[in-house]
């Protein structure tokens, strides 16, 4: 298997592509396709119910299982490689754990607005990059349970494009996330709801 991938994106090693589950799989979009049907099916369960403890690494595993785990065998593992983006793979966990406490003071004392605290989050979780691949939408689909389960707000609209797909608006995403790596968030808030 090898598939190009648009800017930004996280390609996977020979060890992480050997974990497809659906080896008829052959062309990017066939892969993007089923890898869409289990996301769908992800976000279906997410908000049919109210989540609990959604800041946590069980519940930020259990998700990335849950939208990918159809499609590959690591689905919900984390990284066990550096990337292109992210921070060192043994860090991972407490990263997170410590992503997880701030959002929680975020949302304790309401220090942003709340689509601030969901684009940060957003932002910091891609940042971390967890898992070999899916990052970006496992943190947008974070994002919005955080928007939805613990704020009381509406879903982001991302856009209103798929953006695993190359064009303008992963473009605009990719730019909006590079502006807030140097803690710059216009952008990003503007994208969000754009």
């Amino acid at each position: 298997m090898n598939f190009e991938y648009p800017e930004g994106a996280t390609p996977l090693d020979l060890d992480e592509a050997q974990g497809l589950l659906l080896p008829h799989i052959s062309t990017r979009a066939e892969l993007d396709r089923w890898e869409q049907e289990n996301i769908s099916e992800a976000e279906d369960a997410v908000f049919r119910r109210r989540q609990k403890d959604v800041l946590t690494e069980k519940y930020a595993r259990t998700l990335h299982k849950r939208m990918f785990g159809n499609v590959w065998r690591w689905a919900g593992d984390f990284r066990r490689s550096q990337k292109n983006i992210g921070i060192e793979w043994m860090q991972i966990p407490v990263a997170l754990h410590q992503l997880f406490d701030e959002v929680n003071g975020w949302l304790e004392y309401g220090a942003y607005p709340p689509d601030e605290i969901a684009a940060r989050f957003h932002h910091r979780l891609v940042a971390i990059h967890a898992f070999p691949n899916g990052n970006g939408r496992h943190a947008r689909l974070m994002a919005d349970i955080v928007l939805v389960h613990l704020l009381g707000q509406e879903r982001f609209s991302w856009g209103q494009e798929n953006l695993t797909n190359a064009g303008d608006c992963r473009r605009y995403y990719i730019e909006a996330l590079r502006a807030a790596d140097q803690h710059d968030y216009v952008l990003l808030l503007a994208f969000v709801r754009s």
